[in-house]
């Protein structure tokens, strides 16, 4: 499934909506120790994701490098 396209008035009319439901009212967060021992694990996992994008990106921009270094001879 692809993702949809908003619009500017979309995304506005969208978010004007959502602030009168206010949906956040209702969360409530993990409420057994499983879950909250889960939850607390999250921001783990996403640092360990963006350091391994990072790590990535890091080995992509030396091989460009070192391309152009080779096809310019510097």
């Amino acid at each position: 499934m692809a993702a949809r396209n908003w619009t500017d008035e979309q995304k506005a009319i969208q978010a004007a909506k959502i602030r009168t439901w206010k949906p956040w009212r209702l969360s409530t967060g993990a409420k057994t120790l499983e879950g909250k021992a889960i939850v607390s694990k999250n921001r783990a996992i996403g640092t360990a994701k963006r350091q391994i994008e990072i790590e990535q990106a890091k080995k992509d921009f030396f091989y460009a490098l070192d391309r152009l270094a080779k096809l310019t001879g510097k």
